[in-house]
């Protein structure tokens, strides 16, 4: 799925994956708990050692709101929304780090 735009508000409050953290994560992921895609993907995530904050869109609806605009109207999960703003709509480890390599360039 190609990148998505989308603006997002500065009062949806996200959960950090690691305890401390070097540097602040490049994504957001938007998940719901029972999301066997997001499940699989935290997991490949944490085993890279990549670290990302994560957003439950059912304990905070306002955040289906942004998930909304980057998938036309639909709650798709996992979207992964980056500092850059742009999103991705359940990419594969590998669609994410070439995001972010390209985000680090």
């Amino acid at each position: 799925m190609p990148e998505a735009t989308v603006q997002m508000s500065s009062d949806t409050s996200t959960e950090s994956t690691t305890e401390s953290r070097e540097v602040s994560a490049s994504f957001t992921m938007y998940t719901t708990p029972w999301c066997g895609y997001c499940h699989r993907l935290k997991s490949q995530l944490d085993r890279e050692g990549i670290s990302y904050d994560i957003v439950d869109i059912e304990a905070q609806p306002e955040a289906a709101e942004i998930v909304e605009s980057a998938n036309n109207g639909n709650q798709t999960v996992p979207t992964l929304v980056y500092t850059d703003g742009t999103a991705q709509t359940n990419p594969s480890i590998i669609q994410i780090k070439e995001k972010l390599a390209a985000l680090a360039a």
